[in-house]
């Protein structure tokens, strides 16, 4: 599990492969990770937006920016969490995602919450 903590923001993220949604043969590897944001700090912080930079085995990035988490913007008082589940698709068996996630306070500041990277790897397939 990767354990990040920018300015009272944590952000914690689970990976896991999906073996039975992957198609080793035709090089498709399914992914999902589990994120849980809490707030740590004493402001309330809402994440606004998202950056997600995803590296697959042959160094091959691409990046992936959007509004919100699953649709939804979520708003942390002191002590809040919010937890999703969301999938990363890789053509090569072993990568890595790391990112940000934009947030606001409710003083209208704005700072990114760093997302560290993290490891997709099909189980056995590194020592």
């Amino acid at each position: 599990m990767n354990d990040t903590l920018t300015r009272g923001v944590r952000v914690l993220v689970a990976p896991r492969y999906i073996a039975e949604q992957s198609e080793p043969a035709r090089s498709h590897y399914l992914f999902a990770y589990q994120v849980t944001i809490r707030n740590e700090s004493d402001d309330t912080v809402q994440l606004v937006s998202r950056h997600w930079i995803i590296t697959n085995g042959e160094g091959k990035t691409e990046e992936v920016r959007g509004p919100g988490v699953v649709g939804v913007q979520p708003k942390l008082e002191p002590g809040e969490q919010f937890q999703y589940t969301s999938g990363c698709p890789l053509g090569t068996p072993v990568g890595t995602m790391h990112g940000s996630y934009q947030m606001v306070t409710d003083d209208g500041e704005q700072f990114d919450a760093v997302i560290g990277p993290f490891r997709l790897a099909v189980p056995r397939v590194l020592n």
